[in-house]
């Protein structure tokens, strides 16, 4: 497979301004996104890309920032040469680490997850990947049986499993992230993992005491009522992939009608992750 590298370079930019862009590009596809001296570079599979999309994305930010971009084809092969140069360690609340195969042991720190992103978004950089790990670290997960949409490289579905979780569903309709998360799941000893690809159609019919979502808010707001059939009375079910003002009310608003109630958020930038429980 090949993928389409888009890197963008400003003179001068405001953090929501990239958040915002970062998000527009999301819409239309782009799924893994690294930071760059000037930017950040934004990668789409070759057949998801469309010229015409990402013009038709970038018109509503003129005038507002300068910028320019280049477009490159990137091969499969080259891609872990790519992300090898970028991806640095990450610490979670001085609790997780996240290496790469080719990064040193920690043992120090209580949960270690090792990731091979294979172009799926979820290293843990992202602030929305922070976020949501930091609730998992946060919530009681032990003997839980969980979901988690939307998984890319499944590290959360990973730092679940490593807390004592007792089953786990991680779905993602992308099949480079589906066949990342059973790499990434094998990687690091995780054998009660089922990997899913596909979208809300392929949830299994079961029930859950944890539904994890970091995707982007139109999509949720699309899936939100697949949720609630699935979440378990009492449940608790955690959103990221949106930003607080105006996508945190519709979330809470399109929750509502399912007795699914908002407890609180964390914000990171302009990037919100919430946590609701269902009554």
């Amino acid at each position: 497979m090949q993928y389409i590298q888009v890197t963008f370079s400003f003179t001068l930019i405001q953090e929501y301004q990239q958040d915002l862009l970062i998000s527009e590009l999301a819409e239309i596809g782009f799924n893994t996104f690294e930071d760059t001296e000037n930017g950040f570079s934004a990668f789409i599979d070759f057949d998801s890309y469309n010229k015409e999309n990402l013009t038709g994305s970038l018109l509503q930010f003129e005038g507002e920032f300068d910028y320019n971009y280049t477009v490159t084809e990137i091969a499969a092969e080259n891609w872990n040469e790519e992300w090898e140069k970028n991806f640095e360690p990450l610490i979670i609340d001085e609790t997780c680490y996240v290496r790469a195969t080719f990064h040193p042991v920690q043992p120090q720190y209580k949960y270690e997850i090792v990731i091979d992103p294979k172009m799926a978004f979820g290293t843990g950089h992202h602030q929305t990947t922070t976020m949501m790990m930091q609730y998992i670290l946060e919530t009681e997960v032990t003997g839980k049986h969980i979901l988690d949409m939307g998984c890319g490289t499944a590290i959360l579905a990973i730092l679940a499993a490593k807390k004592g979780a007792k089953d786990l569903v991680a779905i993602d309709n992308d099949e480079v992230c589906y066949l990342s998360a059973k790499e990434n799941a094998a990687l690091n000893n995780i054998t009660n993992i089922t990997a899913l690809c596909g979208g809300k159609e392929v949830i299994p019919a079961a029930e859950y005491d944890i539904i994890l979502a970091n995707i982007n808010r139109n999509i949720l707001l699309d899936q939100i009522p697949v949720y609630a059939s699935v979440l378990k009375s009492g449940g608790e079910i955690f959103f990221s992939g949106f930003y607080e003002d105006p996508d945190l009310q519709m979330i809470k608003d399109a929750c509502a009608p399912f007795g699914m109630n908002y407890l609180n958020h964390k914000k990171i930038g302009e990037w919100v992750a919430a946590r609701f429980k269902k009554a």
